[in-house]
C-alpha cells in the first residue's frame, strides 16, 4: 500500500515528490533585506533531508512591507541573492517558493525611520501599540502593483512557486476583517468589497507571472479574533480566490498574532487545527494545506488520509529535524526528533531580534557554521548524567568520533524533561526524553544505569575527558515549618511521588511554580475523551461541559517573592500559561513572603500586613542549584573536565541542549 505521504501531487502544472511543504517562516537571518548565507545553508538542509516544497519568506513588496531582517523582494537588486537560493533549494531535491507579504499595521514605526505603518482604517494594533495610517486609494493601487512586480522577482529568480499570505493580522487579512477594515469605499463594508483588495492582488500577480505559473495562498481557516472573520466567511472566500484570482492551491492557518487562542506551543494538541483545510478542501477543487503542530508523519499520513488535506506544511517540525521526510520514507520514523513545540528558540527568539534556534536541534540556525567532523585524535569520553545536556553532550561526541560512554544515577534517561512534561499540555517533553535516548541508543554509546559516579568509579575508567551534566537539587528555603510532613517539593509532585490534600499552596511563582500549580487545579477536571463522550451524547450542557473541563477538585493559591508570576517562561508561552491559571481558578498572591508553615496553614506577609493561607499540603517551588560535586575532584585528579546544563548553572531546557552539545563537540 502506497503511502499517502510520499504520494507525488502537481500544482498548476508544477509536480511535487511529496506532500511535506516547509511554509514560510520568520527567521531573522537576512542582512538589509539580502539573502545571507545562514539562510541559504538552513534551506538547503532541508532540502536535502527531502521535503516536497519549500517555501522561503515572508519577503517584502514594498518599504512599508517589513523590516531589514526579511527577504527582500521589492528591488530588482535583490534577484541575484533570491537566485542563489532558489538553486540551493532547487538543486537538494526540493521544489521552491518565496512567500510574499505585507505587514500593514503590524510593522513597527521603529523599522520604519519614524513614519507610520499602513493599513486599510486607522485602527491601533493591540501586538505593537501603535495606531497606523489609513492608505489612499491610490497607494492602494500602488501596493497592488508592488505585489505584481515582486512576484515577477521571485519567477526571474527561479523559484518554482510564489505564495502571497493573506492571514495572520497582516495587511490583506486587515482588509479583510470588519474588526481592521472600516472604510466606506470600495474596499471597505460588505463581504464583497472588503475582499477586493486580496483578489486583486492575486489577479495582478496571475497577469505579471502568466497562467502556467503556480500561485498559492496562505490564508486563515479562522482568525479567531473577537468580532473578526470566522469558518464560513473564510471558507467563502477561498472559494473566490480559485474561481475568480486562478489560485492553485490554499495553505490553511489559524490566528491573529493578537488572538488569545494558542496556535503553535505545546498545548495545542497534534492536528488540531486540521478541521480548518477539511472544510476549505470542502469548497474548492485545487490543493489544501493543513498547518499548525503537524510534527510527526503518523499524524501527517492520516490527515492526508482521511481528507482532511492534500498537503501538511512542517514548519517547526523540520527545524528540529530536517531529515524528518527522509527518516519516515526509509523506514526510520524512531529516529526522528520531533518538535515540541516550546518556541524558546524559533519565537522567543524573533522577539529579542535574533536569529531562530531550536531546543531540539542545537544545528538549527548554525548550519552555516557548525559542521561536525570526526576528531584526530578519538579519545574515551564519559558523560555524567543522562538529562538533556548529558544526552546531547554524549551524542555530539560520538559523532565526533569519540568512545563515549554515559553514566546516569537513575535507571532511565531524560532527567528533568519528565518533570516539564507532567503538567497539562505539556507532554511533548517526555516525547523529546525519548527521541534522544532514541538518538544516544542509535548511536552504540555504552549506557550506565543506577550508577552513582564517585572517584572510584572514575579511577576505574580512566577517561581521557568527563562531562558533567549531574543537573540541579531543589532548593530549600529556610522558612519556619520546611520540616512538618506535609511539605513537600514541586519536583516530587511533579513525578507523581506525592498526594496533596485540597488546599495546596505553592511556594515560588516562576516556571516551575506555574506548571506545578496548573498540574494541581487540573486535579478532578473530566479528560478529553471523558468530555467528548458527554458531549457527543448530549448528557450535559455546554456550559457544564465548560465547567467539569476547568474545575478540579482542589484549592491552589500560589505565592510569589516579587511582584509577577511566571517571569521565566518565555514570551511565547508565558501569556497562554497566565491564562490558564486565570481559567482553572488559581489564587495568585504577588509581593508575598512566606513567614511560617504550621500544621494546617501558611503564614505570609503582604503589602496589607500578615495573613495566614489554610494549606493541607505546601508545595516548595522556591528553584533549584548545581549538584556539581565532581568538578573539583576531576580538576584535582587532572582529568580534563567541561560543565553543562543545571551542573553548572540553573537554565533553560534550552541551555541544557545547547551547551551539552557543545560541550560534546569541542572534545
Amino acid at each position: 500500500m502506497k503511502d499517502p505521504l510520499f504520494e507525488s501531487i502537481v500544482i498548476n502544472n508544477l509536480p511535487v515528490k511529496n506532500r511535506i511543504y516547509l511554509p514560510a517562516m520568520h527567521l531573522g537571518m537576512a542582512k538589509d533585506f539580502e539573502v545571507t548565507d545562514q539562510i541559504v545553508a538552513f534551506y538547503a538542509e532541508r532540502a536535502r533531508g527531502g521535503a516536497g516544497m519549500i517555501t522561503v519568506g515572508y519577503a517584502t513588496v514594498d518599504e512599508f512591507s517589513g523590516n531589514s531582517l526579511n527577504i527582500g523582494a521589492h528591488k530588482d537588486e535583490f534577484i541575484p541573492g533570491l537566485t542563489r537560493l532558489a538553486e540551493a533549494i532547487k538543486s537538494n531535491g526540493a521544489r521552491s517558493g518565496v512567500q510574499l507579504n505585507h505587514a500593514g499595521r503590524y510593522n513597527f514605526s521603529f523599522f520604519l525611520d519614524g513614519k507610520q505603518p499602513v493599513a486599510p482604517s486607522a485602527i491601533a494594533s493591540r501586538m505593537t501599540r501603535e495606531t497606523p495610517r489609513a492608505l489612499e486609494i491610490d497607494e492602494i493601487k500602488q501596493v497592488i502593483d508592488s505585489f505584481a512586480q515582486a512576484a515577477v522577482r521571485v519567477k526571474k529568480a527561479g523559484f518554482d512557486v510564489v505564495e502571497v499570505l493573506q492571514g495572520t493580522g497582516y495587511l490583506i487579512s486587515e482588509f479583510l476583517s470588519p474588526l481592521t477594515n472600516q472604510r466606506e469605499d470600495g474596499y471597505g463594508g460588505s463581504f464583497e468589497n472588503r475582499i477586493r483588495f486580496g483578489i486583486e492582488v492575486m489577479q495582478a500577480i496571475r497577469r505579471a507571472v502568466g497562467d502556467d505559473y503556480p500561485l498559492i495562498v496562505r490564508m486563515n481557516g479562522n482568525d479567531f479574533m473577537p468580532d473578526g472573520q470566522g469558518r464560513d466567511e473564510l471558507r467563502e472566500y477561498a472559494r473566490a480566490l480559485v474561481e475568480n484570482a486562478g489560485v492553485d492551491a490554499l495553505c490553511i492557518n489559524v490566528g491573529w498574532h493578537e488572538a488569545r487562542v494558542p496556535q503553535i506551543t505545546t498545548a495545542v494538541p497534534r492536528g488540531a487545527f486540521a478541521y480548518l483545510s477539511r472544510g476549505i478542501r470542502d469548497v474548492v477543487d485545487v490543493p489544501v494545506i493543513a498547518s499548525h503542530r503537524i510534527n510527526d508523519p503518523e499524524t501527517a499520513r492520516e490527515l492526508i488520509a482521511d481528507g482532511m488535506c492534500d498537503m501538511v506544511a512542517m514548519g517547526r517540525s523540520l527545524i528540529a529535524d530536517p531529515y524528518l521526510p527522509e527518516k519516515a520514507a526509509t523506514g526510520r520514523e524512531n529516529e526522528i526528533v520531533h518538535c515540541v513545540a516550546c518556541a524558546q528558540g524559533c519565537f522567543d527568539k524573533l522577539f529579542k531580534l535574533q536569529p531562530i534556534e531550536c531546543l531540539c536541534n542545537p544545528m538549527a540556525g548554525h548550519e552555516h557554521e557548525r559542521h561536525i567532523e570526526k576528531s584526530d585524535a578519538p579519545k574515551k569520553v564519559m558523560v555524567i548524567g543522562g538529562g538533556a545536556a548529558g544526552m546531547n553532550a554524549a551524542i555530539a561526541a560520538a559523532d565526533r568520533g569519540h568512545s563515549v560512554s554515559l553514566y546516569e544515577k537513575n535507571d532511565y534517561l531524560g532527567g528533568q524533561l519528565y518533570l516539564a512534561a507532567a503538567p497539562p499540555g505539556r507532554a511533548e517533553f517526555a516525547e523529546l526524553a525519548r527521541d534522544l535516548e532514541q538518538q544516544v541508543i542509535c548511536r552504540d554509546i555504552a549506557l550506565h544505569f543506577n550508577q552513582v559516579v564517585d572517584a572510584d568509579v572514575i579511577a576505574r575508567e580512566k577517561p581521557d575527558h568527563v562531562i558533567v551534566a549531574t543537573g540541579a537539587i531543589p532548593l530549600t528555603p529556610p522558612i519556619p515549618g520546611m520540616g512538618l510532613p506535609h511539605v513537600v517539593q514541586s519536583w516530587d509532585v511533579l513525578a507523581h511521588k506525592v498526594y496533596t490534600g485540597k488546599n495546596v499552596v505553592v511556594i515560588g511563582g516562576g516556571a516551575v511554580g506555574v506548571e506545578t500549580a496548573l498540574f494541581l487545579a487540573e486535579k478532578g477536571t473530566v479528560s478529553g475523551d471523558t468530555l467528548k463522550f458527554l458531549m457527543v451524547n448530549k448528557a450535559e450542557s455546554p456550559e457544564t461541559l465548560y465547567e467539569l473541563a476547568i474545575r478540579g477538585t482542589k484549592k491552589v493559591t500560589l505565592i510569589e517573592m516579587i511582584d509577577k508570576i511566571g517571569k521565566d517562561f518565555g514570551k511565547t508561552t508565558r501569556w497562554g500559561m497566565l491564562q490558564d491559571v486565570t481559567r482553572f481558578g488559581i489564587e495568585t498572591q504577588t509581593a508575598t513572603r512566606a513567614l511560617e508553615i504550621t500544621e494546617s496553614a501558611i503564614r505570609v506577609e503582604t503589602g496589607n500586613g500578615v495573613e495566614e493561607i489554610p494549606a493541607d499540603n505546601v508545595v516548595i517551588a522556591a528553584g533549584a542549584k548545581p549538584d556539581n560535586v565532581l568538578e573539583q575532584l576531576l580538576k584535582d585528579k587532572g582529568i580534563a573536565c567541561t560543565v553543562a546544563g543545571d551542573a553548572g548553572a540553573i537554565g533553560m531546557a534550552f541551555d541544557a541542549v545547547h551547551q551539552g552539545f557543545k560541550a560534546g563537540m569541542e572534545i
